[in-house]
């Protein structure tokens, strides 16, 4: 009789354990991986780059406000550099001196610290950085197909950040660009004959074409023009930052 007890407590144990994290995953947020650089300069030049802070904290404010978690992961890991901060935005100043988001980007987190279950999207922010240890980074490859194929989980990307999705395989070999609609800072608004993209491994434009992409892209830029092709969402400037975090809300809410 004792041990038919012992056996009823020990299946009851389990079934309540197997509910509590059934509901804790029901309530618990969403979270949400930003990809950022490590790179202080272009390439091997002595020219500052950085990552645009606007499009770190625009997409970041929404999702949060949304109930959703953001954690950060760059190449290296630890403190990113910051540039394009207008303290004239009063969102931009908040964030600037708001400690707890900065110990954030002072300590992102590096690609081997990264769960990929963790995360129902990942998202790309810009800035020169963006185009520098990213896009060739192996192992943040791996852990956003993950999201993408093993997850269902969505890929964005702002401005130069749709630099890291060049080199983004399916499983089965194909460029996760291929035969989709996709967007980035385009040429058109590049100075192409100044030093800064002199340094530039490929024009973002001209490689999602190559690998397949369907890029499109506003002539008059700034007027926050993005575009959704499934769950591949991306965004042409800063002005557009929020609305891909918008989207993605949108995407995961249904």
């Amino acid at each position: 009789m004792r041990h038919l007890f012992c056996v009823i407590m020990l299946l009851l144990v389990a079934y309540i354990d197997t509910e509590a994290k059934k509901i804790a995953s029901l309530v618990a947020p969403t979270k949400i991986l930003f990809i950022v650089s490590n790179a202080h300069f272009y390439g091997d030049s002595e020219l500052n780059t950085a990552n645009h802070f606007a499009e770190i904290v625009y997409p970041y404010d929404k999702l949060i406000n949304a109930g959703f978690e953001v954690d950060f992961v760059s190449p290296e890991g630890g403190a990113i550099p910051l540039g394009y901060i207008q303290t004239s935005d009063p969102l931009i100043k908040k964030y600037l001196y708001d400690g707890e988001f900065m110990d954030l980007l002072e300590q992102t987190k590096k690609p081997n610290q990264i769960n990929s279950a963790n995360y129902k999207a990942v998202y790309y922010g810009g800035g020169g950085a963006a185009m520098f240890g990213v896009p060739e980074n192996k192992a943040i490859q791996k852990i956003v197909m993950e999201v993408y194929e093993k997850h269902q989980g969505i890929v964005s990307a702002v401005c130069h950040g749709s630099a890291g999705l060049v080199n983004l395989k399916t499983k089965d070999g194909k460029y996760l660009v291929a035969g989709k609609i996709v967007n980035g800072f385009p040429d058109l608004f590049e100075n192409m004959s100044a030093k800064y993209y002199q340094t530039f491994p490929f024009s973002i434009e001209k490689q999602l074409q190559k690998n397949g992409g369907q890029f499109q892209y506003s002539k008059e830029g700034w007027n926050g023009f993005m575009v959704a092709d499934g769950r591949l969402i991306t965004g042409q400037d800063p002005s557009a930052a929020g609305l891909v975090a918008e989207k993605i809300i949108e995407l995961l809410s249904k």
